[in-house]
């Protein structure tokens, strides 16, 4: 009986959470604030180009790979960067991993680079995420760095995971794919063209 009304209440949770966030309006940046994971969900794989004159400040932040090392925006300056916004258990994420560490091959040669943010893993449970699909760029681990997760809710409006960014030259987002990538060509066409548009 009590597993019952334990599985009930937390069926209830689950559909309140998921109904609150698939508002149009949801922000995930009080989410972040709170250490919530409730917000992220899967989308639709909607992908958002954002006009040069609209794309705002660059993003700008530092966290702590999963090897333990430290990452900052700084160490990308000038490239193309793509931020890949991931949890282990993410079933979207799972099946977008080889094409995202495709792309991030096929991409090196136009000087873009890739970094995934871990949104809710520890160290052990990341790297054998990686480990199992080959993830060989690194990734930072967002759970319980308030810096950074502050920094990245500021100036980005993640409303689901996986999301996807593609970071201009500057640093500022000019792409976004909310919800699993689909089909690498997508990403890597986003990807040069913010390279191609780099160029002077």
């Amino acid at each position: 009986m009590k597993r019952r009304l334990l599985a009930a209440a937390l069926a209830v949770g689950l559909a309140a959470g998921l109904a609150a966030c698939t508002s149009p309006n949801d922000d995930l940046a009080g989410q972040y604030r709170e250490g919530d994971n409730k917000g992220f969900i899967s989308g639709d794989g909607t992908v958002t180009e954002i006009p040069a004159a609209d794309r705002g400040e660059p993003l700008e932040f530092t966290g702590t790979a999963v090897d333990g090392s430290a990452i900052s925006s700084a160490d990308y300056a000038g490239q193309v960067l793509v931020l890949n916004f991931w949890y282990a258990q993410c079933g979207p994420c799972r099946a977008e991993a080889p094409l995202l560490e495709q792309v991030y091959t096929d991409t090196q040669a136009v000087g873009a680079d890739f970094l995934g943010i871990n949104i809710y893993d520890g160290p052990e449970q990341a790297g054998s995420f990686e480990q199992t699909y080959g993830i060989t760029y690194p990734s930072l681990l967002m759970q319980g760095d308030g810096d950074l997760k502050l920094a990245l809710a500021a100036s980005a409006s993640v409303q689901a995971a996986p999301t996807t960014l593609v970071l201009d030259t500057e640093g500022r987002v000019s792409a976004r794919i909310v919800g699993q990538l689909r089909d690498a060509g997508i990403l890597r066409a986003l990807v040069e063209d913010a390279a191609s548009a780099g160029v002077s």
